[in-house]
């Protein structure tokens, strides 16, 4: 086991405590470009704790160095359909943290970041970044805010009212830190920190997440959470090449007239053993749907 916690881990729990908010205000702050001050955790339905602990989500209100707030969601999270979690999560985000009679330019801006730890799309690099913008059908020009519009809002760009997304794709970095960023992707990739690293927040990282100075029962804790991140990555990867085999089979069975259905049997009773292989490895109902493509009821029937 390394000396340094995963991030992921540390930021469901250690990285809530107030003392600790140093470390994820420089992460913040080399991502965004910015000086990031953490106002505090934002409380919602959108927020809580799986029992699995399969949802690895904080919420936060942060202020930028122009004193703006803004609402900024981090998640980590294994799921097939993620680009349009990420939708749903920025929707649900804002719908909790708007209250009724609220006029809408006080809706306060997200930035939604998203580190992941598995494939996601196709792309040379592992930093993405997207933000909505409105360009012209016939003129291709960009649409702009009126100056009435920018007294509003507090802005000049449409862009800028609009959420904003990062995905930071772990396992694509190259190992090579060319800035501060790059270093605080190194951590999240390795749990290493190098000597005379600059990055914001990272010396304090090295110190406070240590998993020397966990107590007995988050080490336990850690630990159940590394089994579980390790089974549930062997679990996605063995059905991956699985379903890789059952599509050549498939593919072979329909040129005949007829299906096997002994083939049929088999490829049953084998999504029946991964579902319970999830199910006991504490993945919800829902994960081990997407991941077995059984519907949610086979499974509970399985299970019983």
């Amino acid at each position: 086991m390394k000396n340094l916690i995963r991030f992921d881990w540390a930021i469901k729990r250690l990285l809530r405590n107030k003392a600790n908010f140093g470390i994820l205000e420089g992460f913040l702050s080399e991502l965004l470009e910015d000086d990031i001050r953490i106002e505090n955790i934002l409380e919602s339905e959108s927020n809580k704790e799986t029992a699995a602990n399969k949802l690895n989500r904080v919420d936060l209100l942060v202020k930028n160095s122009k004193g703006e707030l803004i609402i900024i969601e981090i998640q980590n999270d294994y799921q097939a359909d993620y680009l349009l979690r990420k939708l749903f999560g920025v929707a649900k985000l804002i719908v909790d943290n708007i209250d009724e009679g609220m006029p809408y330019r006080e809706v306060k801006k997200v930035i939604s970041i998203h580190i992941v730890y598995f494939d996601l799309g196709v792309g040379n690099d592992y930093v993405y970044f997207g933000s909505t913008t409105f360009r012209g059908r016939h003129k291709h020009d960009l649409l702009r805010l009126s100056e009435q519009e920018q007294e509003i809002f507090k802005t000049d760009q449409v862009t800028k009212i609009y959420p904003q997304y990062y995905i930071i794709k772990v396992n694509d970095f190259d190992d090579i830190a060319k800035d501060t960023l790059d270093e605080w992707i190194n951590f999240l990739k390795t749990q290493e920190i190098k000597e005379g690293t600059t990055a914001k927040g990272l010396k304090e990282a090295k110190v406070k997440l240590n998993i020397m100075m966990l107590s007995e029962e988050e080490k336990k804790d850690y630990k159940g959470y590394l089994e579980t991140w390790r089974d549930t990555e062997s679990v996605i990867v063995d059905n991956y090449n699985k379903g890789r085999y059952d599509g050549r089979e498939e593919g072979e069975a329909n040129k005949e007239k007829y299906a096997d259905e002994k083939v049929k049997e088999e490829v049953m009773k084998e999504k029946t053993e991964s579902a319970k292989n999830c199910m006991n490895n504490g993945l919800s109902v829902e994960m081990t749907s997407k991941i077995t493509g059984l519907t949610e009821e086979e499974i509970r029937n399985i299970t019983l």
